[in-house]
């Protein structure tokens, strides 16, 4: 016999007291997961909360890298993942892309002594490792700046891996110089060099979309995620982390129109009224006037 959405809710809290789970989700999931959720929020944020949990089992709902985030800083607990889910951004990095990396800018005459990687906590744990190795750091899209100001104290040049649109923005704001490794630049010249990674969700939105949104809704703010492209952020009223969002659009009067720049599940939540994802494509889904 099929449980309807309420018994199935009952089951699985049943369960989580039998059993001594704490069920762990990321804001991006879907709403039904979401609201069985013991412990919600970003990526480190999970993984420093679970820690504090007394529960034996997590059931971690999110992808990979955060599941080992979860058990790097919980190495007693039994993390266990109902699908080990791909970010895709992970994967575009792994231990030998990052050797490659290196060599790269040792090619270009920067010698490994003078290079401080830092990795995107969005990343597997064999290439948090290899940074560890050289001394490097891990940050999340709310510290990155705090992070690479801090690196730049060493007066060496920074590998930052494995987003590059990250990286670059967090450069332009800070008024350094970047580049993406393999394409034009002098790694000689730049403080910042960034992997050729990127989020394929954030990826998604234009600067077409801006301007659709602005002439549709004039007085309208566009607020977006540092994974976005520079010419996104550029063009943006608001840039921060999904934490910074959820707190800007909050602030916000109910009145005020934003269009956010960010994963779907997650804008869907924000508030019912006056919200809009930012790509063009999905507006009627995503008009709740």
């Amino acid at each position: 016999m099929q449980l309807s959405n309420e018994e199935l809710k009952v089951e699985i809290q049943r369960l989580k007291n039998k059993l001594d789970v704490t069920v762990v989700a990321h804001f991006y999931q879907r709403d039904e997961v979401f609201e069985i959720a013991d412990i919600t929020g970003d990526s480190l944020e999970l993984a420093i909360r679970t820690k504090a949990d007394d529960s034996k089992f997590v059931l971690f709902c999110g992808v990979g890298f955060m599941g080992q985030s979860v058990k790097v800083l919980s190495p007693e607990k039994r993390v266990v993942m109902p699908k080990i889910a791909c970010c895709a951004m992970a994967r575009m990095i792994d231990s030998l892309y990052f050797d490659d990396s290196i060599k790269f800018m040792n090619d270009n005459g920067i010698p490994s002594e003078d290079i401080l990687p830092i990795t995107y906590i969005n990343s597997n744990a064999d290439v948090k490792a290899k940074v560890g190795e050289m001394g490097g750091m891990v940050c999340t899209s709310s510290n990155a700046k705090t992070i690479i100001t801090k690196a730049l104290e060493e007066g060496k040049k920074i590998l930052f891996v494995p987003d590059r649109c990250l990286g670059q923005n967090i450069a332009n704001q800070m008024g350094l110089k970047s580049m993406v490794i393999g394409l034009e630049g002098n790694p000689q010249e730049c403080d910042i060099l960034c992997f050729d990674g990127f989020c394929s969700v954030h990826q998604l939105f234009t600067v077409d979309d801006i301007a659709f949104y602005r002439k549709k809704f004039p007085g309208i703010l566009i607020a977006t995620h540092p994974e976005c492209d520079p010419s996104i952020c550029d063009a943006s009223d608001f840039v921060g982390s999904t934490s910074q969002l959820i707190k800007y659009i909050a602030d916000l009067p109910e009145e005020q129109k934003v269009a956010v720049g960010t994963e779907f599940n997650l804008v869907n939540r924000l508030r019912q009224k006056n919200t809009y994802v930012l790509s063009s494509t999905k507006a009627r889904m995503s008009n709740y006037e």
